[in-house]
């Protein structure tokens, strides 16, 4: 797709000061929570229903120095989004730029896509059928959707959610609000080769000037080439990332094979209990002519 946008991050550049996330929150409406202390610097603990992006922290005691690494976590954007795929609403989609994008009101709260994601990313809200509220997956708890709904409009329906790239913003030519935010210019916007090329040039200067012998891009050929790409110091495994990660064969299983069959069977359920109503109707009729 030669218009294709991508995100450009910089891992070497980042100084987790995670203004990358209240950014996010800020623009999006997402409610913020209370957390607990549990022996890390990341906060909240992992992405959620009501994160969509966050900065991972990892130590990295390599041969020559010990690092702290930095990772700006969220959706993707896979060029072979298996998300996409296996959604049976078209909630989510490939937009016009390469951003998958999402459409809430089109989802049914599935959780397919949250099962299918090689990177674990889209969450659902969970809420109780005995009290109203929901449970987030990735959180320790209960937040109360009673309590934030009236912030972010949610009634307490299953729902997914996820990073979309402001889609609102970058359909009008802006750039997502966490990379107007970024104050350390770790963060970049445009069209995907320009960033692809920017990232390969950055891993030049950190291997030959910065004595960063392990740098290396990481987004431009996995699934399909992502819609982020990631300038790292060191091999993506030391950051929480999969090296290669692999599309989930169960998706095309699922796709091409047990949902088609799950809708007819859901088709024969209906026109059974239609004939049944009628075989019933028939009985009722020939027992008053008798």
């Amino acid at each position: 797709m030669a218009d294709r946008l991508a995100m450009y991050i910089d891992t070497s550049k980042c100084m987790a000061c995670r203004g990358c996330q209240v950014a996010c929150k800020q623009w999006n409406d997402l409610p913020a929570y209370q957390t607990e202390q549990t022996g890390t610097y990341e906060n909240p603990p992992a992405l959620d229903h009501y994160t969509f992006t966050r900065i991972r922290f990892a130590e990295y005691d390599d041969p020559d120095r010990f690092q702290w690494l930095f990772l700006k976590e969220g959706c993707m954007h896979c060029g072979q989004a298996a998300c996409v795929d296996v959604c049976p609403t078209a909630a989510l989609k490939y937009g016009p730029n390469g951003i998958i994008t999402f459409e809430r009101d089109l989802c049914n709260g599935c959780g397919y896509c949250s099962q299918f994601c090689p990177f674990g990313v889209p969450h659902l809200s969970v809420p109780s059928p005995l009290r109203g509220t929901g449970s987030l997956t990735g959180l320790e708890g209960q937040i109360e959707l009673a309590q934030y709904g009236a912030l972010d409009g949610l009634t307490g329906d299953v729902k997914s959610s996820k990073c979309t790239f402001c889609q609102d913003r970058t359909v009008n030519g802006l750039k997502p609000a966490c990379v107007k935010t970024c104050p350390a210019g770790a963060l970049d916007w445009g069209n995907r080769d320009e960033m692809v090329a920017k990232a390969k040039a950055r891993v030049d200067v950190l291997k030959t000037q910065r004595n960063f012998p392990q740098a290396q891009v990481y987004g431009d050929t996995q699934l399909g080439g992502l819609g982020r790409i990631y300038v790292l110091k060191a091999p993506p495994e030391a950051y929480g990332l999969q090296a290669d990660p692999k599309y989930p064969a169960m998706s095309t299983l699922w796709q091409k094979i047990l949902q088609p069959v799950g809708q007819v069977a859901f088709g024969a359920t209906i026109v059974g209990a239609i004939a049944a109503f009628f075989v019933a109707r028939r009985n009722v009729h020939m027992e008053e002519v008798e």
